[in-house]
C-alpha cells in the first residue's frame, strides 16, 4: 500500500510540473544529408540527450524536434547506419533549419556522447577513460547484463556460475563500482560475493562504463568507476514503438524473453517492459553442476513529459530472481552426488524447479528525473526509492533475510557555458536503514546516511578541454546491537566519516584522428556495514566472516591516459593508468576455523593495507575493406599488496579478445554477418596464495552468423552464436567455483567454467501508430 501512495504521489508531482516551470514552446525543424552526395538520409535518428526528445528523418530527410526550450545550447547528435554519428552545440534561441551533413564510414564511429559525467559531451571532449555499450552489442549473447559488458578493455566479471556476475573495473569491484539505473545508484548487498546486480538485462539501449574514479560525480563507492545504464530514447512525436526479444540457449536451456511498447504523444511519453528468464542447471566439459538453474521475472514502465521547460519521468521497476545452490557432497569416485549418495540423473539437471539451497532476490525501485530550464541553467533533479530483498533459503522459510529501504536524492544545477565556460554546482543525499529477517545472522541490522556537496567546471576552446573539480562527503553508520540465545553477536557500533575529493582532466584533439586525454585525481571510500559489522556464516561463501569496526576509509590517488586514432581504415586506441589506494579494505584468512553447527569454516577478517593497481588497456580495428571487420582488445591489470608485500587476491587474468566479421551486401538482408572469435586469458600466478590458487591461462573459440529480413516491411533480425565451441575446460581467475574457492575444505575442488553453448536469438523492432 505504501508503494502504491507512494507512485500517486509522483505521479501527481508529475503533472503539476507541467505548469510550475512552463517557457516559450519551441518547434526546431532540420534536414539531414549525404555529405558526399548531398542526398538526403530518411530513417536517420536525431536526439537530445539532456533534454530526451528524439526525432527521426521522414522519406525527403527531414525532421522536427518538438516541445523544445526558447533558449540554452544543448548537444544534438545525429545516428545513422553506415555513418559517422554527428554532434554539434546548438544554441535554441537561434536555430533554424538545421542541417546535418554525414560521413559515410565503414568504421563503427567512436564519436559517441557521454552522459554519465557530468556535462555530456562527445568522447573526444570527455577526459574519463569510457566506453559505451550499444544496442548492438547487447543484444549479442550472454547469460546476464555484466556479462554483455565484458567485451570492454579493463571490464571483468566475479561469477558464481552463469546466473550471477558482479563488475570489475580495472581490478576493482563490490563496493568501489556504481552502477546507475534510471539516474539512480543501484543499492542492494552488492558486498556479497554472490551478489549480482538486480536490473533487467534488456532494459537498456545502450551501457555508459567509465574507468577510473568517479567520486567527484557520485560520492563514496564511485572508486573504481561507474556503469551508467540509460533508459531507452523516447518514442518520436506521435508514434508508438515497440520491440520483441527471445533468446534460447543450448548448454542450460535459457530462455530470454522481453517485450517493450514505447510511445509519445504531444509529449506526454511512456514505456513499458515485461522479460521472463528461465533455466536449468549449466553444463561444464565434465557434466551438468547440481541445482544451479535460476528464473528471473522484470517488469518496468516509465511515463512522463517532455516539453519546453524540459523533462520529468518517472520509472518504475519490479525484478525477482530465483538461483539455485549446490553445497557439495561427494562420492568415492569425486563425483557431485545428492545428499544421500544417489546419482543427479538427466532429469534432475534438467529440472527447472530449484531446490535448496537457493537465494530469492527482489527489488522494487521508484526513480523520479527531472531536467527543468531555470533561470540561465537546467536544474537536473533525481529521487529515488528502493526496496532490496534477499532471502537465502534451506528450506521453505528464510536462514538469512536482509531488507534494505534506500532513499536517494542527488541534485545539479549547470549554468549555460559561457566564454568556454561551463560551471555545475551539486548535492546529493542518501538514506538506508537494513532489517535482518531470517533466523540466521551475518551483519547486524543498520542505518546509514551521506551527504555530499561538489562544485566543478569544464573549460572548451580551441582542440582543447579542462576540467577541474572539487566534492566533500559525510558517511554515518550506525550497528545495531543483537543479543541471541542470551549471547552478544552484534556489538553497537557508529562510525562517522568526512573526506574531500578533487579531480583535474584535459582533452586535446591534435587532428580530426588523433586525440588525447588525461586524468589525475583523489577519491575516498567509506567502509560499509558489512566490512564494518559482519559476524556469521555466509552460506554463499561457505566462509564465516567477521567485520572490524575500526576500519578507516580507503583514499585512492590516480592517474590515467589515453591516445586514440580513428581512421578511414584504423581506429585504435591505447591507454594506462595508476591507482595507488590507502587503507585498502578485504577480507583474508590466515588458516582460522570456526565450527558452527558440526561445520568447520574457514574465518575471513576484515584488514587493511596499501595497495597499488595500475595497468593498460588497448583496441584496434581494422576495416581493410567495406565488408571485413577485424577487432582486438587487450587489458591487464597489475595488483600488488604493498603492506605484505604480494599480490592481492581475486584479480582478473590479462585478456586478449580478436573477432573477424564478415559483412557481406546480400540481397533482401541487412546487417548480415558471419564472424569468429578467439577470447585467451593469460595464466594467474599473482595470487594470495593463503588462500586462493593460480589458475592457468585458456583460448575459447567463437562463432557466430545473423542477418535481418524484412517480412513485408517488419525487420526481423536472426542470429545464432556459439561460445566455447570446442568445449574446453577452463577456470577463470575470478570465478567463485575456481578450486580454492569453492571449497574451504577441499581447496583442489572445483567447477569448471561453462562449456559449449549455441544461442539462437530474435529481434523484431516494430512501429504500432506512426
Amino acid at each position: 500500500m505504501k508503494k502504491l501512495q507512494l507512485i500517486g504521489f509522483v505521479i501527481l508531482y508529475t503533472l503539476l510540473s507541467s505548469t510550475a516551470f512552463a517557457t516559450v514552446l519551441k518547434d526546431i525543424k532540420g534536414k539531414v544529408i549525404d555529405a558526399s552526395n548531398k542526398q538526403t538520409l530518411p530513417g536517420a535518428t536525431i536526439f537530445i540527450p539532456d533534454l530526451k526528445v528524439t526525432a527521426v528523418t521522414n522519406n525527403d530527410g527531414e525532421f522536427t524536434l518538438n516541445n523544445l526550450p526558447s533558449k540554452g545550447t544543448y548537444l544534438i547528435e545525429v545516428h545513422y547506419v553506415g555513418y559517422k554519428t554527428a554532434t554539434q552545440m546548438v544554441n535554441l534561441a537561434s536555430a533554424n533549419g538545421l542541417e546535418f551533413a554525414l560521413q559515410p564510414t565503414a568504421i563503427e564511429t567512436k564519436e559517441i556522447v557521454i552522459t554519465g559525467s557530468l556535462i555530456s559531451s562527445t568522447s573526444k571532449r570527455n577526459s574519463a577513460s569510457s566506453a559505451v555499450v550499444g544496442k548492438d552489442q547487447l543484444l549479442q549473447p550472454s547469460t546476464n547484463l555484466i556479462d554483455a559488458l565484458t567485451r570492454i578493455p579493463g571490464v571483468s566479471q566475479i561469477t558464481t556460475g552463469p546466473s550471477i556476475s558482479k563488475p570489475v573495473i580495472r581490478g576493482l569491484g563490490y563496493n568501489r563500482i556504481v552502477t546507475l539505473d534510471d539516474g539512480i545508484k543501484q543499492q542492494g548487498q552488492q558486498w556479497g560475493d554472490e551478489h549480482g546486480i538486480e536490473i533487467d538485462q534488456f532494459k537498456s539501449d545502450r551501457v555508459e562504463i567509465l574507468r577510473g574514479a568517479a567520486s567527484l560525480m557520485y560520492g563514496s563507492d564511485a572508486l573504481g568507476g561507474v556503469i551508467n545504464l540509460l533508459e531507452p530514447s523516447t518514442a518520436p512525436e506521435g508514434q508508438v514503438k515497440g520491440e520483441f526479444i527471445t533468446n534460447y540457449s543450448t548448454n542450460n536451456g535459457l530462455t530470454a524473453n522481453s517485450l517493450m511498447l514505447n510511445g509519445n504523444e504531444n509529449g506526454f511519453v511512456w514505456r513499458a517492459r515485461g522479460t521472463y528468464k528461465n533455466a536449468y542447471s549449466f553444463k561444464t566439459p565434465d557434466g551438468y553442476f547440481p541445482n544451479s538453474g535460476f528464473n528471473e521475472t522484470d517488469l518496468s514502465g516509465m511515463v512522463g513529459l517532455n516539453k519546453s521547460w524540459g523533462y520529468t519521468h518517472l520509472n518504475v521497476s519490479n525484478f525477482r530472481n530465483n538461483i539455485g545452490f549446490y553445497e557439495p557432497t561427494l562420492d568415492a569416485n569425486g563425483n557431485f552426488v545428492k545428499e544421500d549418495g544417489d546419482a543427479f540423473t538427466n532429469d534432475d539437471n534438467k529440472n527447472r524447479d530449484l531446490g535448496y539451497p537457493r537465494q530469492d532476490i527482489r527489488h522494487f525501485k521508484i526513480a523520479l528525473n527531472n531536467n527543468f530550464i531555470l533561470g540561465d541553467g537546467n536544474l537536473k533533479a533525481d529521487f529515488g526509492y528502493q526496496q532490496n530483498q534477499r532471502r537465502e533459503l534451506d528450506g521453505p522459510d528464510p536462514a538469512l533475510f536482509f531488507d534494505l529501504k534506500t532513499y536517494n536524492a542527488d541534485l545539479k544545477y549547470y549554468i549555460h557555458e559561457t566564454n568556454g565556460w561551463q560551471p555545475v554546482f551539486g548535492v546529493s543525499l542518501d538514506d538506508a536503514h537494513s532489517q535482518n529477517k531470517g533466523t540466521e545472522f551475518l551483519i547486524p541490522a543498520y542505518d546509514t546516511f551521506g551527504f555530499g556537496v561538489f562544485a566543478f567546471a569544464k573549460k572548451n576552446w580551441d582542440k582543447n578541454t579542462f576540467s577541474l573539480g572539487a566534492r566533500y562527503d559525510f558517511r554515518k553508520n550506525e550497528g545495531k546491537q543483537l543479543i541471541d540465545d542470551g549471547a552478544e553477536l552484534f556489538a553497537p557500533f557508529q562510525n562517522k566519516f568526512s573526506n574531500v575529493s578533487g579531480a583535474l582532466g584535459f582533452t586535446h584533439q591534435f587532428n580530426d584522428e588523433w586525440n588525447f586525454k588525461a586524468n589525475a585525481g583523489s577519491a575516498f571510500r567509506a567502509p560499509n556495514p558489512a566490512e564494518l559489522g559482519s559476524n556469521g556464516v555466509h552460506e554463499g561463501t561457505f566462509r564465516y566472516e567477521i567485520g572490524n569496526s575500526s576500519l578507516s576509509p580507503e583514499r585512492s590517488y590516480q592517474i590515467d591516459a589515453t591516445l586514440e586514432y580513428e581512421g578511414k581504415i584504423v581506429s585504435a586506441s591505447a591507454g594506462v593508468y595508476n591507482n595507488y589506494i590507502q587503507n585498502y579494505i578485504y577480507a583474508s584468512n590466515n588458516g582460522e576455523l570456526k565450527d558452527v553447527d558440526g561445520t568447520d569454516y574457514a574465518v575471513y577478517r576484515y584488514g587493511q593495507v596499501n595497495a597499488n593497481l595500475y595497468g593498460a588497456e588497448a583496441s584496434l580495428t581494422i576495416h581493410p575493406v567495406p565488408f571485413i571487420h577485424f577487432e582486438n582488445t587487450f587489458g591487464y591489470v597489475h595488483a600488488q599488496n604493498n603492506t605484505l608485500n604480494k599480490p592481492l587476491s581475486f584479480i582478473p587474468a590479462g585478456t586478449l579478445r580478436n573477432e573477424l566479421r564478415f559483412e557481406p551486401k546480400l540481397k533482401g538482408t541487412n546487417d548480415a554477418y558471419l564472424s569468429v572469435g578467439i577470447n585467451s586469458a593469460f595464466k594467474q600466478t599473482r595470487v594470495d596464495d593463503v588462500f586462493e590458487t593460480p589458475t592457468s591461462g585458456y583460448t575459447l573459440l567463437n562463432a557466430g552468423i545473423g542477418a535481418t529480413f524484412n517480412l513485408g516491411k517488419q525487420p526481423v533480425k536472426l542470429s545464432v552464436s556459439a561460445n566455447n565451441l570446442l568445449d574446453q575446460k577452463y577456470y577463470d581467475a575470478l570465478s567463485r567455483f575456481k578450486p580454492g574457492r569453492f571449497d574451504q575444505e577441499n581447496p583442489n575442488l572445483g567447477v569448471y567454467n561453462t562449456g559449449r553453448n549455441i544461442t539462437f536469438g530474435l529481434y523484431v523492432p516494430f512501429t504500432l501508430v506512426k
